[in-house]
């Protein structure tokens, strides 16, 4: 096994394991990919690894095969930081039963290494209120009103009341308001007697919400936190930069510096030889 949070991750809808799901690839290839595919999640895959386990080939066989498996859509690497604040990066191969094309792997790997998708949520038990429910009866709003009298006693609010002025108070801490600031505002300079708190409540509601908060600048959303890597080498780089998970080397494109003419080379040779011997003129 890889260490945690490296080693081989099974992509999703994959059809059901058969005879003949490598039939299309080379002998070395596809015994390869089954054993691939019958490893666990977690298990290592490098290289190295994959040649100990594997005693017909060596490791630039498994490379080659490793190739192969990529350009037909079987394996990606990945690389990706892990934890928040952290530069500590993990390598993932990504295996897929099923072979997909490009366009597939980068949709899947741009979903799987975003952020995570918030779970439903669970069912209350029989007899039990939901959740959001049983936060919207004790919301902020309401106990906020029904400790007003805490604070002080002439503003003590009976519960209906807290249930028809929720509305009103949650507005403030839509605003910003904190609880603190709440009491403070509703209780201060009050008259030495109140004869209907709920209505007094309401009044200082509406008269003394405080202002509306400016929206919040809208911010670039932010890269994502993967990096493709060379099936073959393991180089890291941008997905636009590793096309079909493959480096130029590895692709066997690599471009070949520009070699000047040897005609021009010694015609320019030969001008500035000129120049030299007439002093530039």
């Amino acid at each position: 096994m890889a260490a945690p949070g490296y080693g081989k991750r099974s992509a999703p809808d994959q059809a059901p394991r058969g005879r003949d799901d490598f039939a299309h690839l080379p002998t070395r290839e596809a015994y390869i990919a089954a054993h691939i595919d019958r490893l666990p999640e977690g298990a290592a895959v490098d290289i190295k690894t994959l040649a100990k386990e594997l005693p017909n080939y060596g490791q630039q066989a498994v490379a080659t095969a490793l190739k192969a498996l990529n350009d037909a859509g079987h394996l990606r690497r990945i690389r990706r930081v892990v934890g928040e604040g952290r530069t500590q990066w993990v390598s993932r191969w990504f295996f897929s039963r099923t072979a997909r094309d490009q366009a597939w792997w980068d949709a899947f790997l741009m979903s799987t290494e975003g952020p995570p998708v918030p779970s439903p949520a669970t069912p209350s038990p029989a007899g039990e209120p939901p959740e959001d429910q049983a936060q919207s009866d004790c919301s902020q709003a309401y106990i906020a009103l029904a400790t007003l009298g805490c604070s002080d006693p002439r503003l003590t609010l009976s519960a209906a009341e807290c249930a028809a002025l929720e509305g009103l108070a949650a507005e403030w801490f839509a605003r910003g308001i904190t609880p603190l600031a709440f009491a403070r505002i509703l209780t201060h300079d009050l008259p030495d007697v109140i004869q209907c708190p709920g209505a007094f409540t309401r009044r200082r509601l509406i008269d003394r919400v405080p202002p509306q908060l400016p929206p919040a600048p809208e911010t670039p959303p932010s890269p994502p936190r993967w990096m493709m890597e060379c099936t073959v080498c393991g180089i890291p780089g941008p997905p636009e930069a590793l096309p079909d998970g493959l480096c130029r080397t590895c692709r066997g494109t690599e471009p070949t510096p520009d070699r000047p003419d040897p005609a021009a080379i010694h015609t320019h040779v030969t001008h500035l030889r000129t120049l030299a011997r007439t002093g530039g003129a």
